[in-house]
Order: structure tokens, then sequence, then C-alpha cells
């Protein structure tokens, strides 16, 4: 099932009880990850835990892993990852781990192996950054949060 349309994302398990990643249809954008960690993880309301998965990755520099909430673990659990979308840069090889944040009021436990984000690979458009001394006039003009409406 490889062609034109897949670039390369490698992982390697940092542990061997590690999952590797796997999308779960045809149409899926992103794939799960998941909690490698040897016992249970209390996050408590209003809390943050940081999650290992166990694995570290490899990838051009031309795309970004992004590591976003799962959609289902939001709504159930009201957990969250809390810098969604988390970019993983492609020279970054130490272990990827994840930032839960308890939004939710009780206690949620992270069992090991759980599905605890997904990953979207994604490409990245760099930019040519200069210094300017004037911004050309738009319609909004100085306009800034709430300027167009809420």
């Amino acid at each position: 099932m490889f062609n034109a349309h897949f670039h390369t994302l490698s992982f390697k398990k940092l542990n061997d009880k590690a999952t590797i990643p796997q999308y779960q249809t045809e149409g899926s954008a992103g794939f799960d990850l998941h909690a490698c960690i040897e016992e249970p993880v209390v996050i408590k309301p209003n809390e943050v835990a940081l999650i290992p998965t166990g694995l570290s990755s490899q990838f051009t520099n031309q795309y970004e892993l992004q590591i976003r909430s799962r959609s289902g673990l939001v709504l159930k659990n009201q957990v969250i990852v809390l810098n969604a979308p988390g970019t993983i840069d492609s020279d970054y090889r130490v272990e990827t781990k994840v930032i839960l944040y308890n939004l939710g009021k009780e206690n949620y436990i992270v069992e090991p192996n759980a599905r605890i984000a997904q990953g979207v690979f994604s490409p990245v458009v760099k930019a040519y950054i200069q210094e300017v001394s004037n911004l050309e006039e738009t319609a909004r003009g100085e306009g800034g949060f709430g300027s167009t409406g809420v």
C-alpha cells in the first residue's frame, strides 16, 4: 500500500512495551498514540500529566508530526492534549511524550497502553522571515480581537 502519496514516518521503540501507531481506517488522517507506562497514572481535575509513548521518530524536514486530542477522550472524559496541536520537529529524536490535561470534575486514570492522543503527519511550509518598517494597510486596519464581531 505504498505509493507516491505516502511519505516515510519511522518510529523507534525505546521501550519493548511501546506500540507502533497504525491508521485505523483507510480514510483516517490521524493514528493513535499509546501510553507506554508500567502503572496507571491518575490525572486529577485541573491537573496535567506528561505521558510517555516509548517512541522516538524520524522523518524529512518538509514535515512535522502534530499531536492532537482524541475526540472520544475529550467527549467522554474531558481530557485534552494541552498544547494541541503539539509539534514534533523533524530533528527531534528523543521520546515523544504527550501533555494531557483533565478538564473534568473526576480523576482520569491513564491505563498502560491506553490510546492517549492522535498523531497527524503534516507538511510544513517555511517562511522567509524579514523585518520591515511598515506593513500594508487592510480594510480591518487596527482592529484586534473581536473587531469583526463575535
